[in-house]
């Protein structure tokens, strides 16, 4: 069976439809109308270079995949080549004014197409109703020079007195330098083709001297308050912090993109949904420095104020090669995170696998709950589960007594809460750290926690490391499960080998099942 993802003027993505991790059972080639276009080896699979308006028949073909999809490309109303408005595309000329002028004369429903070719732009401005290509051989360049990039402010009250929020970063409404591509209060914005958006801050200061800036490092693509943003085939790399920002959006879909910068680069991780409805991060691969997405809700203030959760969203078929946290929530979720789905993942070489990281002080509207991981392969991910509510980083009070003390606090508007949690289906192999490692607050236990169908196995030559960032943390090496402050622990059918000492250690808990335990 074939599932659409995503259909546009000139390109379209797919999913074979099975319950294999990201890689499909065997190598198939892609047909349109007849004519071969690639041979994939993964479940999501894109094809480019369509024309508006036709109709197509995709074949798969394989020794066991035989699978046949009618499908007819989207409408637009015209397509420009940024050339025509003077971008010169050779890597060294400044292309900002050629391709800026070339979105704000795109008409409604336009696509800008950009040939092969280097673009050197400073940050970019996009409008409502517009579709970006970048074609094959194509790069979008961030410009290096880190004080050509305007300061976008964190908020502002209108005549009227209205808020208006425009900057962002960890959680809080701050200044921040403008991103590569930038939208706000917009809608249906598409960014697409097999190209590259390269942030290029390997050329900059923004890796190395960012502890000293006036204000936040821009992302790579930043879409605030926008509605109906997919971004589709592309390579995107190399941003100053987070690189894919959607921020109090709705109805965002990534598809079919690969996302990756050093393993050394600092805060660059790859999608970063904030309070958002309606995600979809679909067949997409990932290689960052931190982590490989990370859903959050802003801190505790802005929690409060505007208490906009992240809700809906479904990651699936997506590859992690590298990265802190292959599915992190967290830290900043001061509005909570609901009805998450992650499933059908590989995840390799990760430091943790699924991870939940929140504290005291996030606030009460800090509630994770009807959340589902399932169906999820690991390879050497040196902790595969971990919830940790004693996280102590990114915050001046991070090493303060009220965010380490094992007492039992007083419950109060600053107190998080964490629901339902189900971990069904994992295969994790050469893990080093610990299987599972779930750590509650006294004052407020995690409600309940199921781990069934799972297996995980440590490597031989396996190291002590920090399963969770908590103050004080202490090293393991091939710990089993540990949970504690957690009301209800289901574990059912998990597996367990290389284990050193005793495969479960539960505390503070009200209800213990344990229905096969090897």
């Amino acid at each position: 069976m074939l599932r659409i993802l995503y259909t546009g003027a000139t390109s379209a993505c797919f999913e074979l439809v099975n319950e294999a991790p990201y890689y499909a059972p065997e190598t198939f080639s892609v047909l349109l109308n007849g004519q071969k276009q690639s041979d994939s080896i993964s479940n999501v699979f894109s094809v480019f270079d369509l024309s508006p308006e036709t109709d197509y028949t995709l074949t798969l073909q394989g020794e066991h995949i035989a699978e046949t999809l009618r499908f007819r490309s989207g409408s637009e109303s015209c397509a420009l080549n940024v050339r025509d408005f003077g971008a010169v595309g050779d890597g060294l000329t400044d292309d900002t004014r050629a391709v800026q002028t070339a979105i704000d004369f795109l008409p409604k429903n336009g696509r800008l197409y950009f040939p092969a070719g280097t673009y050197l732009c400073r940050p970019l401005t996009l409008k409502s109703h517009v579709t970006l290509e970048l074609s094959k051989d194509a790069t979008l360049l961030g410009w290096a020079n880190r004080e050509d990039y305007p300061i976008v402010p964190g908020m502002l009250k209108s005549l009227d007195g209205k808020e208006f929020y425009f900057g962002s970063f960890e959680g809080n409404a701050v200044p921040m330098y403008q991103s590569l591509l930038t939208a706000q209060y917009v809608e249906d914005i598409h960014i697409v083709g097999p190209g590259t958006v390269d942030g290029n801050a390997g050329n900059s200061d923004f890796w190395t001297a960012y502890r000293t800036f006036p204000t936040a490092r821009p992302r790579l693509m930043f879409f605030n308050r926008c509605e109906n943003v997919t971004v589709h085939g592309v390579h995107a790399c190399n941003s100053p912090s987070w690189q894919l920002h959607p921020h109090y959006s709705k109805k965002i879909g990534f598809y079919d993109v690969f996302i990756s910068a050093p393993k050394n680069s600092p805060n660059t991780d790859a999608i970063d949904p904030e309070s958002c409805d309606e995600v979809e991060i679909i067949g997409c691969r990932f290689s960052v420095g931190d982590d490989c997405i990370a859903i959050k809700s802003s801190k505790i203030e802005l929690g409060k104020k505007l208490n906009v959760p992240a809700d809906h969203h479904t990651i699936r078929n997506c590859l992690m090669d590298h990265g802190h946290g292959a599915v992190t929530l967290g830290s900043e979720i001061g509005a909570g995170v609901r009805n998450l789905s992650v499933s059908q993942c590989w995840f390799r070489g990760t430091d943790r696998g699924l991870r939940i990281k929140s504290r005291r002080g996030r606030g009460e509207n800090c509630r994770i709950d009807e959340v589902l991981f399932d169906n999820i392969r690991m390879e050497g991910v040196l902790t595969p589960i971990a919830i940790n509510l004693w996280y102590n980083c990114c915050d001046p009070d991070r090493e303060s007594e009220y965010v380490w003390s094992r007492e039992h606090l007083p419950v109060d508007e600053r107190t998080p809460r964490m629901g339902h949690f189900r971990f069904h289906n994992l295969q994790c192999s050469d893990a080093e750290v610990a299987a599972c490692y779930i750590d509650g607050l006294p004052e407020a236990p995690i409600e309940a926690v199921t781990l069934e169908n799972i297996s995980v196995s440590f490597a031989e030559d396996a190291k002590p490391g920090i399963p969770i960032m908590e103050n004080f943390a202490k090293k393991r090496c091939r710990l089993g499960l540990y949970l504690d402050n957690v009301r209800q622990i289901r574990v059912e059918n998990v597996k367990l080998t290389g284990v050193e000492g005793e495969k479960l250690i539960a505390a503070h808990y009200e209800k213990l099942e344990v229905d096969g335990l090897n």
